[in-house]
């Protein structure tokens, strides 16, 4: 199972409510979560076969940003 990291823009759990349909639909339930306690709200998905553009998009669609690291 592939894992990508993301910076995002997430603040709170409303945040979190709010990106959930959006990264459910693109990556499964269960599959990804954002680390709050981190200053970068580090957005870790695990998930195969989606790739960091799709996670990009569902973010953005969400009204969010994501952007990929290493």
């Amino acid at each position: 199972m592939e894992t990508l990291k993301f910076k995002s823009n997430i603040k709170c759990t409303g945040c979190i409510e709010k990106v959930t349909p959006f990264l459910n639909e693109a990556a499964g339930a269960e599959k990804w979560e954002v680390d709050l306690k981190n200053p970068e709200k580090i957005l870790t998905v695990h998930a195969e076969g989606v790739t960091s553009e799709q996670i990009s998009q569902a973010m953005q669609k969400a009204g969010y940003v994501a952007e990929v690291i290493s």
